[in-house]
C-alpha cells in the first residue's frame, strides 16, 4: 500500500466501518492516520465500550471520532448512548449524514423524564437522511422532528408506540418508500398515508385488535400482522399481500381492486368467513396463493370449520393460479361430496404448477383422496404436489389406512408427489 496514490489509500481504507478497527487504523502509520478523516461509515457493536477503563466517557470517545471526519454518511450506533451524547454527534455530522441506525435502549419510562431532550427529538437535526433504523424505542409522545425531506426508509424494530407520536412521526417523512414497523406494541389505529409509499411491513403485538388504514397510491407490497379490521382503498399497484393475526381474528378488509396483484398470504388462528370470501373474489388473478386459517366464523361465533366449498368454482375463479399452499381447514372445505359433480367436460386447472397440502384430520379420508387424485387429474400443469402429514391427528380409528392411502398415492406419482 506503500506505492498507492493518496486517494487509492483513501478509497480502501473508506470501507473499514468498525469504530475498533478505525481507531486501530490510526496507529498503523501516520499516512494511514492522515486518510481516515475521509471514511464515510462507523459502526459502533453493542460491546464496543465493555471493557473501557479510560478516563473519557464512551459519549466523548464516538463524538472525537465523528469530529475527526470530513463528511460522515453513515453512523450505526448499538453500545449504550446518552441523549446528550446524540445531540452532540448530530449536531456535528448531521447535515452529511444519510444513514443512522441507533439502538435506542429507553423503552423504559423513567429515561423520558430524566433526558431532556429526548433521543427522539435528537434525531431531528440529521435533517438530510435517506435511511432511518431505531432498535427499542419508546415513543408515547410525538417526536419533535423537522420534515425529512430526503428520508426514504423507516424501520423502527421492538417500540412501545401510542397512536398519535406514530401518526406525527410519520407526517414528518412525507416521501418515504420504505416503511417496517416490527414487533411493535400499544397501537389500536393506525392510519398511513403517504403518497409515494412502495413497500410496507407492519407487525404489531398485542391482543390482535388493530385497526389498519393504509392509503397510499403506490403501494406495491404490503405485510401485517395483529390487525383486525383493515381497509386499503388505492391498490392499483400491489403486487404481493401478506395478512396475518395470530392472536386475535380478523373482522373486517376492504380493499380495491387487485388487478395486479401476483402473490396472496392470508393466515391466523380465525378468520370471519366474509373476510376470507371477499379476499379470494378479489384476488382472482393471484398468480402464488398461501392460506393456513385454522377457523371461521362471524362477529358472534368462535372456530367455526369452513364452509363447503366448490373446488371446480374455485379454480375457475382463479385460473392463473401458479402456487397454492392450503392448509388443513381450507382443503378439508374442498373435500365433500358434491364438491366435484358438477365437472365439465373441458374443465382443466391450467397454470398451477406447484402445490403443498397441509393434512390435519384423517376424517373424509375418502373424500380427501378423491380430492388429491383430482388435483393431479385436471391440474396436467402440476410439477410438484408436497403433502404435510407431520401434525396430523393420530387418535382417529383410521388414521393409519389414510396414511397407507397416501402413501400409495405418492408411490403411483413418485415423480411429482412428495410427503414431509
Amino acid at each position: 500500500m506503500e506505492s498507492l496514490p493518496d486517494k487509492i489509500v483513501q478509497c480502501i481504507l473508506s470501507h473499514v466501518k468498525n469504530a475498533k478497527d478505525v481507531a486501530l487504523c490510526t496507529c498503523v502509520s501516520r499516512r494511514w492516520k492522515d486518510s481516515l478523516p475521509y471514511i464515510k461509515s462507523l459502526y459502533f457493536p453493542r460491546n464496543s465500550f465493555d471493557n473501557h477503563t479510560g478516563i473519557d466517557h464512551p459519549d466523548g470517545i464516538v463524538f472525537k471520532m465523528i469530529s475527526s471526519i470530513f463528511q460522515l454518511e453513515e453512523l450505526v450506533v448499538y453500545s449504550p448512548f446518552s441523549s446528550t451524547g446524540l445531540a452532540s454527534w448530530l449536531l456535528l455530522a448531521g447535515s452529511s449524514l444519510k444513514h443512522l441506525e441507533l439502538r435506542m435502549d429507553n423503552l423504559a419510562e423513567y429515561q423520558t423524564c430524566v433526558e431532556s431532550p429526548s433521543k427522539l427529538d435528537c434525531i431531528s437535526a440529521a435533517k438530510n437522511l435517506e435511511s432511518l433504523k431505531l432498535w427499542g424505542v419508546l415513543m408515547i409522545n410525538s417526536p419533535m422532528w423537522n420534515t425529512f425531506l430526503k428520508l426514504q426508509n423507516l424501520e423502527i424494530i421492538g417500540a412501545r408506540l401510542e397512536d398519535p407520536a406514530l401518526c406525527a412521526a410519520l407526517q414528518a417523512c412525507p416521501n418515504l418508500k420504505n416503511l417496517l414497523l416490527l414487533g411493535c406494541e400499544g397501537t389500536r389505529s393506525v392510519s398511513i398515508a403517504l403518497p409515494h409509499l412502495e413497500k410496507c411491513k407492519l407487525d404489531f403485538c398485542g391482543l390482535g385488535d388493530c385497526s389498519l388504514t393504509v392509503t397510499c397510491p403506490k403501494i406495491e407490497l404490503l405485510e401485517t400482522q395483529g390487525c383486525s379490521w383493515i381497509r386499503v382503498p388505492e391498490t392499483n399497484f400491489l403486487k404481493k399481500l401478506s395478512i396475518s393475526n395470530n392472536a386475535g381474528r380478523v373482522y373486517m378488509v376492504d380493499f380495491g381492486k387487485l388487478a395486479a396483484l401476483d402473490f396472496l398470504s392470508i393466515r391466523g388462528v380465525q378468520w370471519c368467513w366474509d373476510a376470507i370470501s371477499k379476499m379470494l373474489q378479489w384476488a382472482r388473478e393471484v398468480k402464488h396463493l398461501y392460506m393456513k386459517v385454522e377457523f371461521t366464523g362471524d362477529f358472534d361465533t368462535l372456530l367455526e370449520p369452513f364452509p363447503e366449498t366448490d373446488i371446480v368454482d374455485f379454480f375457475n375463479s382463479h385460473p392463473k393460479l401458479q402456487e397454492f399452499d392450503i392448509h388443513g381447514a381450507m382443503f378439508a372445505a374442498f373435500c365433500h361430496r358434491n364438491s366435484l359433480k358438477n365437472v365439465e367436460s373441458g374443465f382443466v386447472i391450467p397454470c398451477l404448477e406447484k402445490v403443498a397440502v397441509t393434512i390435519r384430520s384423517p376424517l373424509n379420508a375418502e373424500q380427501k383422496m378423491s380430492t388429491l387424485e383430482s388435483l393431479l387429474k385436471y391440474g396436467r400443469s402440476i410439477k410438484s404436489m408436497v403433502l404435510r402429514t407431520a401434525q396430523m391427528k393420530s387418535n382417529h380409528s383410521n388414521a393409519d389406512d389414510f396414511y397407507d392411502d397416501i402413501c400409495t398415492f405418492q408411490r403411483m406419482n413418485s415423480e411429482i408427489v412428495r410427503i414431509e
